[in-house]
């Protein structure tokens, strides 16, 4: 092992201008250990007092009113071809205002007119239908 001495002589020895920047990595990289260390774990779920239990059986079955649509577009409520416009404005009116509220469920064909089923369920929308529902839309996937 040897050591730099200097010139030999009389003479001032060379300074050193970098700067030792190994002992001041060392000093950072435990003050991010510990940093790392000492934050909390966080956990991402929310803890959530859920009941216990399965709800009790409804005591009462819904209504169910039936809406088909045929090819030609004619509405039928309930299998009964409906006769204008007006007497199913009434008809969903009444469903509307009915305590409990029944379930509609239409059923458009797949040639019937779009207007025709839209402004069955814009009507239903209108008067305040809640429970609305369309059956048979695996006939439209292609």
């Amino acid at each position: 092992m040897g050591m730099n001495v200097g010139q030999g002589g009389g003479s001032e020895p060379d300074v050193m201008i970098d700067i030792n920047t190994t002992p001041l990595i060392d000093v950072m990289l435990v003050l991010l250990v510990m940093l790392i260390i000492t934050i909390p774990i966080q956990l991402h779920s929310v803890n959530i007092n859920m009941p216990t239990g399965a709800p009790p059986p409804s005591l009462v079955k819904p209504e169910v009113v039936k809406i088909d649509i045929d090819p030609a577009s004619v509405v039928y409520w309930q299998g009964e071809p409906v006769a204008s416009g007006e007497d199913l404005h009434e008809k969903l009116r009444a469903v509307a205002t009915a305590e409990p509220q029944p379930e509609l469920h239409i059923r458009p064909d797949r040639a019937a007119k779009y207007e025709v089923v839209a402004s069955v369920l814009a009507a239903a929308q209108r008067l305040g239908v809640t429970k609305l529902g369309i059956i048979g839309s695996e006939q439209f996937i292609e």
